[in-house]
């Protein structure tokens, strides 16, 4: 059985943006974004970046925001959104794919990642960036050599980039293992999100994924189950 570990509440965001298709289940379309940024401050919950969230640990009321890969459609669709609520999020930006697309969704649809300039307005606008590797590949039994270098030329070229210190790294697909874990750390990132870790801990923070069919009740089931399962 798993252990019961204190761990904040953090949501995990890839795209928002209206779609026609979406085989990965990675859109939020921003109608429904806003919904759920509503239900969150109509709850006295503050949306926050994981830089902000950490040092509070479970405080009341702050809620992590997340969104992996650094979709450009952040720019159009979420950035407002927050800002308009006095929110903040992280958002993980695939180093070596900056201004490209994902190319790693292989049944796509092709969506445009943001360039190093956007990047540099969103921290500019207060968000927090982080690494996502240099080109999302699984970090989970890849080679030690092919890790430490997703790992670490990732922080490096996205500090060289945005003249920014990167403190914060996901895993692409959530995927890890104790090796990987182990070369984030060794990196110098001070924390590391996964989606559902065996064992949680700063280099391992569990996420709660957020899609388009999460409306009212399921974002509260939702909130709870993450209260029962990590309190």
């Amino acid at each position: 059985m798993k252990a019961r570990v204190s761990m904040p509440y953090v949501l995990m965001y890839h795209s928002v943006e209206n779609f026609d298709e979406d085989p990965y289940l990675i859109t939020v379309t921003p109608a429904r974004f806003a919904a759920q940024m509503n239900w969150l401050a109509k709850r006295g919950l503050r949306g926050v970046a994981m830089r902000e969230l950490l040092p509070a640990g479970r405080s009341r009321g702050l809620v992590g925001l997340t969104f992996d890969d650094g979709y450009a459609d952040f720019t159009a669709h979420a950035l407002p959104v927050l800002l308009r609520h006095g929110f903040t999020a992280t958002v993980f930006a695939v180093a070596g794919q900056l201004g490209l697309a994902n190319d790693w969704d292989r049944r796509g649809p092709r969506k445009k990642l943001m360039t190093g300039a956007e990047l540099r307005q969103v921290a500019a606008a207060g968000m927090e960036i982080g690494s996502h590797t240099l080109t999302h590949r699984s970090l989970t039994g890849a080679p030690a050599a092919e890790v430490e270098h997703e790992v670490k030329a990732s922080k490096v070229a996205l500090e060289e980039a945005l003249d920014l210190e990167i403190s914060g790294f996901a895993y692409p697909y959530g995927h890890h293992d104790d090796p990987a874990v182990d070369a984030v750390r060794a990196a110098g990132y001070t924390y590391a999100c996964a989606i559902r870790p065996a064992q949680a801990g700063p280099h391992t923070l569990p996420r709660t994924y957020i899609g388009e069919h999460d409306r009212r009740l399921r974002m509260t089931a939702k909130r709870l189950r993450h209260r029962w399962t990590w309190r």
